[in-house]
C-alpha cells in the first residue's frame, strides 16, 4: 500500500489479539492509509541523542507486514468499552475474524471505520462512472 504511493492517515500501536490457544494480546505498529491497515511488529523505542550515527537497522522480512485491504474487508464491529481500553473486530470478506483494542482516546476503530466507508464510496463512485462511460460508449453510432 505504502510502496503505492498513499500517504499514512494515522500511525501507533494496536493491539491484536493472537489466533493461537493462549489468545494473547500482542502489540503491532499500525499504519492507516485511504487503501486499508499495515500491521507491522512495533519498533524498538528510537535511541537517546548520540554524537553518532547508529547503525542502520535491517527492515522487516515481508512475512511480518500484515496488509488489511479494505478491499477485502466486510466491517469493523464494535466494540465494548472496558476500562481504559475499546474492543472491536475487524471482519474480512472471507469471514476472518481479527480482534483489536487500543485505548479509549485514540479512536482506531473510528479511524479505520471511517477510513473504509470512504475507500468504498470512492470504488462506488468509479463503478458508476465506468458503467456511464460504457453506456455512453454502446449509445454512440
Amino acid at each position: 500500500m505504502l510502496e503505492s504511493g498513499c500517504k499514512a492517515v494515522k500511525e501507533g500501536v494496536l493491539e491484536k489479539r493472537s489466533d493461537g490457544l493462549l489468545q494473547l494480546w500482542k502489540k503491532k505498529r499500525c499504519i492507516l492509509t485511504e487503501e486499508g491497515l499495515l500491521l507491522t511488529p512495533p519498533k524498538q523505542p528510537p535511541p537517546q541523542q548520540q554524537q553518532e550515527q547508529p547503525p542502520p537497522v535491517p527492515a522487516e522480512p515481508a512475512a511480518k507486514i500484515k496488509e488489511l485491504h479494505f478491499s477485502n474487508m466486510k466491517t469493523v464491529d464494535c466494540v465494548e468499552r472496558k476500562g481504559k481500553y475499546v474492543y472491536f473486530t475487524v471482519v474480512m470478506a472471507e469471514g476472518k475474524e481479527i480482534d483489536f483494542r487500543c485505548a479509549q482516546e485514540q479512536g482506531w476503530n473510528a479511524a479505520i471505520t471511517l477510513q473504509m466507508v470512504q475507500y468504498k464510496n470512492r470504488q462506488a463512485i468509479l463503478a458508476v462512472r465506468s458503467t456511464r462511460q460504457k453506456q455512453q460508449h454502446l449509445a454512440q453510432p
